[in-house]
């Protein structure tokens, strides 16, 4: 890919006199549609990779064209491949990118000219289209948006935990109480259940009035009183 200088600082609309784009006369001959699209260019001042463009000219006839991209303001612009050829019937892209994207070039009008002329060295221009171009100021101001980008955590000093944000602090102070709540709720529970299973009945015990269903053995109350104990160790630690 050949990076072109762009050519004729002075450029006006066809028709005018002087040689090139300076006022180049009209095509002579059969004219040549130039299809190219975009049909008008905006840069954006706060594209992250520079503001650019891409141009695609498309050759419709069966012939091979010559092509060259001239501008009103080439100090401010690079193009690549700013001519070559287009094969018959193909089409190319021409990446066009804006080097001076300042305050002072901001919604300035300047333009492209693209010219087809035949093979040749001396090849018949068989025509040219004129493509607006504009520089379009950043949505956001620069600064805002450095600062933004530049912004860094605080630092911590080595040995330190840093302290977590404050939404996430709250979260967690605010965790405890509902992790308390939720195991005094099983402990309770549980210790209910166990005294439960000491006030039944045994298996051989007569004269119960309960079903020999809720009859529990030995062994059971054994585990609930353990269970039970356990349980009122922990509650005398908190």
């Amino acid at each position: 890919m050949r990076r072109g200088a762009l050519q004729d600082q002075a450029l006006v609309g066809p028709g005018a006199p002087g040689r090139g784009s300076r006022g180049a006369p009209p095509p002579s001959g059969p004219v040549v549609p130039v299809l190219v699209f975009p049909p008008d260019l905006v840069f954006r001042a706060d594209q992250r990779s520079g503001p650019r463009q891409l141009l695609t000219l498309y050759n419709p006839t069966g012939a091979a064209l010559r092509f060259r991209v001239l501008c009103t303001a080439p100090a401010k612009y690079t193009v690549f491949d700013a001519e070559g050829y287009v094969k018959p019937q193909s089409c190319i892209d021409i990446v066009i990118r804006h080097v001076a994207p300042i305050p002072s070039h901001y919604d300035v009008q300047d333009r492209f000219r693209i010219e087809l002329s035949e093979e040749g060295a001396e090849g018949r221009v068989v025509g040219r289209k004129d493509i607006p171009s504009v520089l379009r100021a950043p949505a956001y101001p620069l600064e805002l948006q450095a600062g933004q980008d530049s912004a860094a955590p605080p630092s911590v000093p080595p040995g330190r935990t840093p302290h977590p944000p404050p939404t996430a602090r709250h979260f967690q102070e605010n965790a405890h109480p509902q992790l308390a709540t939720s195991s005094f709720l099983l402990f309770l529970l549980t210790g209910i259940v166990a005294v439960a299973f000491l006030l039944l009945p045994l298996h051989d015990e007569l004269g119960s009035q309960l079903p020999h269903i809720l009859h529990v053995s030995l062994g059971q109350k054994l585990v609930a009183a353990y269970v039970l104990g356990l349980l009122t160790m922990v509650f005398l630690r908190t």
